[in-house]
């Protein structure tokens, strides 16, 4: 990708087109460091992960060593945070990775990150509605004896959803903190149980050796797991809502990497605890999803386990909110530099939300759903095919993207500090997302390469381009786009990447004499 000199480390040009009034920015002062922790933590479903990504990840994969890849991916993403919690210190944007890579590469690349981050971003979203229908649906079959289609729930909680959306940022923070609390409680409960009553081979650490990592499954695994870190980098989504963006956005990303690491590294330990690391595959095999379900029955009971299925659909309704407010922020900062409508770039009302890109993402959400809902009447075929496509495609279309932005940005940050000429002032940084870019190069590379095994395609299948083809249309299309803009409305193109930052610049040169 080409860098654009002549749009980095810029202030707005006299003359700039700038945007002023309040609903031009987000409202300061509505999170804190809980709040903050709270609203990313949520995207990570750590109930979803450790009962259907680790399990899936056993038996697809065959991969023994799950907790170690989350050590090793957990070391990824710190190295990854370095070098993106400190350019975080200089850039304050709810454009988030498109305003980085925006600040070392140019507005030209900005375009295509913020397209592609708009399109992953909902893509996550969107791909939680299929399995949270499916879910639900289960639940009222089994509980109330009821047979419900799964799009009723997903359409019911696209709605809900997109009113909390309307609401202010710390409210939401409020309802993913307890939703999340109480999930991540649970999952402690039975780690602590499995300890307790571990397998036929005892408090093994075999998960744990080297030797566990082998086999042409090893980079689909690392795929599969990179998707349950997912939540992180967005902390610096939210900066123009809290006090100290400088201080809690850093704070809080290595506080969520960390967390996520150990905590999922001791959760997929105590799974191979509670079968036994010999068999932790085959039994994923046999009971797929129903894993975690099937262990807890057996140590702690058929009510802690009909509880735990009520969580596993409320955490997922935590990350479909959490991955909303990310998609209307992006969708805010969007509007507000001229990559789309200005419409996007106001907020609402008293809340301070960014309403419009709210409202956009609710639409996406329930264009999707219907379409896929459409295909459920097929006389032919799987009924719960349309539920599962939108889950696996969307989840790994998203997956893909944000992987290709976390690798994009690592090289916006050692541009951008090269060029600030703090480049032995940040020596040690810049090596470190150097290091972290390249790994995440890597990761992109395998997951392209296996995105059939990903979303369960045969290798023949056009699907397997297709699908990652996504992201890559989003790439181009938003470099085009920035191209475009560069000549054609240069006073948008300037203040790709700065938000309220122009703003804020103008007022300053207004008031200068």
């Amino acid at each position: 990708m080409t860098t654009d000199s002549s749009s980095t480390n810029r202030a707005p040009a006299e003359g700039i087109s700038t945007f002023k009034g309040q609903d031009r920015a987000l409202r300061a002062d509505r999170l804190g460091t809980g709040g903050l922790l709270l609203s990313v933590l949520a995207a990570t479903a750590p109930l979803m992960v450790v009962a259907g990504v680790m399990p899936t990840t056993f038996a697809v994969m065959g991969i023994v060593g799950q907790p170690l890849l989350f050590v090793v991916l957990g070391t990824v993403l710190v190295l990854f945070s370095l070098g993106y919690a400190e350019m975080s210190r200089h850039v304050h944007n709810a454009g988030a990775f498109y305003a980085y890579i925006s600040r070392g590469l140019g507005g030209t690349a900005g375009a295509g990150a913020a397209l592609v981050a708009l399109v992953a971003y909902n893509s996550l979203q969107v791909g939680i509605y299929g399995i949270f229908g499916f879910e639900v649906s289960g639940l009222f079959a089994t509980y109330a004896d009821v047979e419900v289609a799964w799009w009723v729930p997903a359409l019911a909680a696209a709605l809900a959803v997109g009113v909390l959306g309307w609401l202010k940022i710390d409210v939401n923070a409020k309802v993913l903190g307890v939703l999340l609390v109480i999930e991540v409680l649970l999952v402690v409960v039975f780690d602590i149980a499995a300890v307790a009553d571990p397998g036929k081979e005892g408090l093994s650490l075999h998960a744990f050796n080297p030797d566990t990592l082998t086999g042409a499954g090893v980079g689909t695994a690392l795929c599969f797991c990179i998707a349950a870190f997912l939540g992180f980098e967005q902390a610096p989504v939210y900066a123009e809502e809290t006090s100290r963006p400088h201080v809690l956005v850093p704070r809080v990303m290595f506080l969520a990497v960390a967390g996520v690491a150990v905590f999922f590294a001791v959760s997929s330990w105590a799974l191979t605890v509670a079968t036994g690391p010999a068999t932790i595959v085959a039994t994923s095999q046999e009971q797929s999803a129903g894993l975690l379900f099937f262990l807890t029955e057996d140590r702690l009971g058929s009510t802690f386990t009909d509880v735990l299925h009520v969580l596993f659909v409320t955490g997922m309704f935590a990350a479909m909110l959490s991955f909303h407010n990310v998609v209307a922020r992006y969708a805010f900062a969007m509007g507000r530099e001229g990559l789309l409508p200005a419409a996007f770039g106001r907020t609402t009302g008293s809340s301070g939300a960014p309403g419009t890109g709210s409202l956009l993402q609710t639409g996406i959400a329930v264009v999707l759903v219907l379409t896929f809902a459409l295909t459920d009447d097929k006389p032919t075929g799987d009924p719960t095919a349309p539920v599962l496509h939108l889950f696996t495609w969307g989840g790994n279309i998203g997956a893909l993207g944000v992987i290709v932005l976390m690798a994009i940005a690592s090289l916006s940050v050692v541009v951008f500090f090269v060029r600030r000429g703090a480049a032995g002032a940040q020596a040690w940084r810049l090596v470190t997302s150097a290091v972290a870019g390249i790994a995440l190069v890597v990761i992109a590379v395998y997951t392209v390469k296996d995105f059939d095994v990903l979303v369960g395609t045969g290798p023949d299948s056009a699907l397997r381009w297709i699908l990652p083809g996504v992201i890559g249309l989003a790439l181009v299309t938003g470099l085009v786009q920035g191209a475009i803009l560069r000549t054609r409305a240069p006073e948008n193109h300037a203040r790709i990447g700065l938000g309220n930052e122009a703003f804020q610049l103008e007022k300053e040169a207004e008031r200068t004499p």
